[in-house]
């Protein structure tokens, strides 16, 4: 597809709808209680892509949708991604986020748990409003499998013997899963067939899996002022993400047992050794290539749809998934 848009230029189409957007999302962060409202206009205002909120509009909009309902599922989306963002950086002890202190590291732990929790109810009390029961169900389903992939990374912290089906498991819960939602509510707002439906929903959840296997090479290979996060936070955490995965399976015995020590025990005493492996055994490189076969099936997807500026942009999405440096 050439040279990759930046998410601005993708999301010039619906500039207006985001727009709107925002403004539900101002208004339905109002809480009389300071400390909420702080909290939540902080993690709300630091910068994020609005990646999943857009992906709504997208949808809905490449199905001819009309009405305003979009703009409340789109807030509801991005509420629920910011509430796991919260409770993620207090689970991860995470300081740092898009170059910004994250909630926790501001406000303490109590307080970003407790305002996530706001956040999280706060998108119940819209999603009702809605008024339609698949669409409660598909967010109340999402919201639960998000739950499950949030234990199941714990669980594999410092789990060396972790492998790739597996870990690609926990990415198409934690993180697929919202954007496989968001793409599905839109189509159900245009009163897509079932089987466009499908469609859509399947081109969320490669989408989704492609942006996070991406996430995971750019914690070996991204620029801190890019990325806005540390290179190896995931080593420091014990996180056996695909890049080390791949390598300790492709390294020698040696290199093979450092990485396996790093995951277990988190730190980077042998980053540089790790990173090494990583390079020799061309394990970005993989990861990078899996990426790609997400973005290709995410794209095939949007076959269904009608020609439009909506599907340009959703191609546009999947080509920015793996060609993007943050």
């Amino acid at each position: 597809m050439g040279t990759s848009l930046s998410i601005d230029a993708i999301r010039g189409s619906i500039e207006q709808d985001m727009r709107e957007v925002d403004q539900v999302i101002r208004k339905r962060l109002h809480s009389d209680v300071a400390l909420v409202r702080q909290v939540a206009e902080y993690i709300i205002n630091s910068g994020g892509k609005r990646l999943r909120p857009a992906l709504v509009i997208f949808s809905a909009s490449a199905f001819g949708y009309h009405g305003t309902h979009h703009y409340d599922l789109a807030a509801v989306v991005e509420f629920i991604h910011t509430a796991t963002l919260l409770h993620d950086d207090v689970v991860d002890g995470s300081v740092l986020r898009r170059s910004s202190p994250t909630a926790n590291a501001l406000f303490g732990n109590a307080a970003s748990v407790l305002v996530g929790d706001f956040v999280y109810s706060r998108s119940f009390q819209m999603m009702v409003e809605v008024d339609s029961m698949r669409v409660m169900r598909v967010l109340a389903d999402a919201t639960n499998v998000i739950a499950e992939g949030e234990v199941l990374q714990l669980l594999n912290c410092h789990n060396a013997d972790l492998d790739e089906q597996n870990y690609l498991k926990v990415i198409r819960f934690k993180t697929a899963k919202l954007f496989e939602a968001a793409t599905r509510l839109g189509a159900i707002l245009g009163n897509a067939s079932p089987q466009d439906e499908e469609a859509m929903a399947s081109y969320g959840m490669h989408l989704g899996t492609a942006f996070q296997l991406i996430d995971d090479v750019l914690d070996y290979s991204g620029d801190r002022q890019q990325t806005g996060k540390n290179i190896g936070d995931d080593l420091a955490e014990g996180k056996p993400t695909l890049p080390l995965i791949y390598a300790m399976k492709h390294g020698n015995a040696k290199q093979a047992a450092i990485i396996r020590k790093a995951i277990e025990q988190g730190g980077l005493e042998e980053f540089e050794t790790v990173l090494d492996t990583i390079h020799e055994t061309r394990a970005l490189d993989y990861a990078r290539n899996q990426a790609k076969a997400e973005s290709q099936a995410a794209c095939a997807a949007c076959a269904v749809l009608p020609h439009s500026t909506y599907r340009d942009s959703l191609l546009q999405l999947a080509d920015f998934a793996v060609n993007r440096s943050s």
